[in-house]
């Protein structure tokens, strides 16, 4: 697989080379079918929340963002299966570390890096004693922030949940209004995605 750039747009990976790459990292069978299943999901989630809508974003790279964002968190699995959840947070940063590793474009190891929570800034992470170097984790571009809000309405819980904007609002608040804040300003922007028809194709529960 060749990454790279043609002329001023990303060389993106086509749906199969990142399965492969799932493929590849994925430790064990559950845990591919778990992050596998969650990127897909994520990515109907974007695709259907700019469906019918004005914008100017690189579709193919909004999918190719959706399918890679988790790919870290296999490197948080022992070899054993167990998932380190102590330091979870750190999934993106690995996840980006990876995907840089292998060569692949700034423009779309930043997809795992940046979606977390509704961005980690530097104050973030020095006031939350994250084990993060100290920086700005922030989705920038449009396709990073439509990556990050969609990511935000499917949960990798036992088992996975679609999760209702209310209640994600509910439990980002600790973290501070200025999440809640942002997380509404994407709202506005790209709608409220209709988790029902979902919830149904793949026998997830909403929360």
């Amino acid at each position: 697989m060749e990454a790279g750039f043609t002329g001023s747009r990303v060389s993106i990976p086509t749906d199969r080379q990142i399965r492969a790459l799932h493929e590849q990292f994925a430790p064990t069978r559950d845990a591919f079918d778990l992050v596998y299943s969650h990127c897909e999901i994520v990515c109907e989630l974007a695709e259907r929340l700019l469906a019918g809508r004005e914008h100017d974003l690189d579709i193919e790279l909004v999918r190719a963002g959706s399918l890679l964002h988790d790919i870290g968190v296999y490197r948080l699995y022992s070899p054993c299966g167990a998932l380190d959840q102590e330091n979870y947070v750190r999934h993106g940063l690995l996840g980006y570390e990876l995907l840089r590793g292998l060569g692949y474009p700034e423009a779309l190891c930043r997809f795992c890096s940046c979606h977390t929570g509704m961005g980690l800034c530097r104050d973030d992470v020095l006031r939350q004693g994250l084990p993060l170097p100290a920086g700005d984790y922030m989705a920038e571009t449009g396709e990073e922030r439509i990556v990050m809000y969609a990511d935000k309405f499917h949960s990798k819980t036992t088992p996975p949940t679609f999760v209702s904007a209310a209640s994600y609002v509910s439990s980002v608040r600790r973290f501070g209004e200025d999440k809640v804040t942002r997380f509404a300003s994407m709202m506005e922007q790209f709608g409220e995605p209709d988790l029902a028809p979902l919830a149904s194709v793949h026998g997830h529960k909403v929360v």
